[in-house]
Parts: structure tokens; C-alpha cells; sequence
């Protein structure tokens, strides 16, 4: 039987299999079945042994799952009969099309041993940044042989005044006073004043500079200007841009709380990771 299609996967633990489409496929490759983000008997259901794909019997016990990344290819004529007229009204492949057809083709699965993130929820977001700042990174910007372009912003280089940094990354244009930052990921035209302690944080930055004039009349007011207040705590958070945080603020989610809807507030919890809003205010002395 000749190959229709490729579907390309890798192979994940049981922590995150229920986030992804699993498969199963035989000792040659050839998908048997499919399940999009299965759970509980299903979950369980979708185990494979992966020491057909030449892991070690050790490392086949920590990753018996096989997760589909999504990157298919097609032979023309299966796509266009596919889509004209087995599944006119279908709109996903992972869900509807490949589950549907694994039984009537021959769809061979392709394994892709290397890097590969799905930052499709919260927490996946928020890890695959952290990782960023490991030693080596599991990913690498700095590839001479592999250039990562990005989007010009032609912005100036950050100023770090007395400050500590530890296995993070600071982008353009940040401005960094007396503060500690450790194990996180601060984004362009952040503001981070003194005595913050900043932990396993992804921090977005902000879309545009506030004037020194405009910071002094905010405070005047009794507003928060965009960035980071004097004396604030901050762990296990993502920042999203143009969050305003102010003075003496402790965000650590100390009462270990998983799921937490607080938008009227600023900030909502997933999977244990605070989260502050685009364009947010978090007022003086709030502790979450």
C-alpha cells in the first residue's frame, strides 16, 4: 500500500498528552488511530510503546505518547478529494479530517526528534519563554547558522543602573533601576524600579515610553505610570503590555491557587501562573 500522506509528531509525557492529538501507530510507522486532546480512560487509552521508534525502555516509560505537531503533507489529488468531497464542511484536520481517514489511508507518521513547543495554553506559553534563559537554552537565538529574524523596532539599548540580573533576558529599551531579576524574560520598553525582585516572570513591556513629565504627573495624581513600582514582589507571573504595577505589590500567588477569574481586578490565575492584563492597573500595596 503506497503512503497518502505524512503527518509529523513528537513524543510528550503524561503531564501534557491531554493537550495535544495523540496517535497510535504500528511498528511500521502507519497511523492506526487518532484523538484530539483525550482525557482519563482515553487519555490512558492513546498509550503507546515507543520503543519502536528507538527509545530506550527507560526513556519509553516517560514519554509513551505520541503528539501530533500539526505539519502535514499530502499527495494533490488525497488533499483536493479530502476536502471537495469526503469532508466538504470539515475545518480541522487534527479533530475531523485525520481521524476520520486513518482507517481508509495509508498516513505514516514521521518523528521529529528535536525542538518543538505548542504554546497553545498558559502555562506551555509561559515555560517555553522561561526556557529561554537556561544553560544552554533548548533553543537557540544565537545559531550564527540558523538566523532568527524579527521585527525591527529600532529601539536603544536598555539602561541598567545598580541592578542584579541572573539567567534572564532583557530586551531593547528597557530602563532598570536598583532591582534584582532572576530567572525571567523582561520585554521591550520595560520599566523596573528599585528594590523589585522580579522571579520566574515573563514580562511583555509596553508598546510606547511615558515621558519623565507624564510619570511625575501620574504621581501626582495618585495614578500608576506603566511598569513596575518601588518595593514590588513579583514570582511565577506573566506581565502582559502596558500593565501598570504600582509600589509595595506582592504577587507570588502564596495560597497556591490554580484557576482564578479577577479581571476586574487586573489579573486572572491558570494553572497556578498570574497573569496581569494588557493595559491593567494593579494599584499600591495589593497583594495577590
Amino acid at each position: 500500500m503506497k503512503i497518502t500522506y505524512l503527518t509529523s509528531f513528537c513524543l510528550f509525557q503524561h503531564r501534557r498528552a491531554s493537550d495535544f492529538g495523540l496517535m497510535k501507530i504500528d511498528n511500521k510507522g502507519r497511523i492506526l488511530s487518532f484523538s484530539e486532546k483525550p482525557r482519563g480512560n482515553d487519555l490512558k487509552a492513546m498509550q503507546v510503546d515507543t520503543t519502536v521508534l528507538g527509545l530506550s525502555r527507560e526513556e519509553a516509560q516517560k514519554k509513551p505518547y505520541i503528539a501530533s505537531m500539526g505539519v502535514y503533507i499530502f499527495k494533490k489529488e488525497i488533499l483536493l478529494n479530502l476536502l471537495r468531497w469526503r469532508f466538504p464542511t470539515a475545518n480541522d484536520f487534527g479533530s475531523e479530517i485525520i481521524p476520520a481517514s486513518a482507517n481508509e489511508f495509508y498516513i505514516k507518521a514521521y518523528l521529529f526528534n528535536d525542538y518543538w513547543e505548542d504554546i497553545g495554553t498558559i502555562r506551555s506559553f509561559f515555560e517555553a519563554n522561561l526556557a529561554l534563559t537556561e544553560h544552554p537554552p533548548r533553543f537557540s537565538f544565537y545559531d550564527a547558522t540558523k538566523p532568527i529574524y524579527t521585527s525591527r523596532r529600532n529601539l536603544p539599548p536598555s539602561k541598567i543602573d545598580s541592578s542584579k540580573i541572573v539567567d534572564s533576558i532583557v530586551s531593547h529599551g528597557s530602563f532598570l533601576n536598583n532591582c534584582f531579576i532572576e530567572h525571567s524574560v523582561v520585554g521591550i520598553r520595560s520599566r523596573i524600579n528599585a528594590n523589585v525582585h522580579l522571579k520566574d516572570t515573563v514580562m511583555l513591556g509596553a508598546d510606547f515610553y511615558e515621558t519623565d513629565a507624564e510619570v511625575a504627573a501620574q504621581f501626582a495624581e495618585g495614578k500608576v505610570p506603566i511598569g513596575i513600582g518601588e518595593n514590588t514582589k513579583i514570582k511565577d507571573c506573566i506581565i502582559d503590555k502596558n500593565a501598570r504595577i504600582g509600589k509595595n505589590v506582592i504577587i507570588a500567588n502564596s495560597e497556591g491557587i490554580q484557576e482564578a477569574d479577577r479581571s476586574s481586578e487586573g489579573f486572572y490565575i491558570r494553572s497556578g501562573i498570574t497573569v496581569i492584563l494588557k493595559n491593567s492597573t494593579i494599584q499600591d500595596g495589593l497583594v495577590i
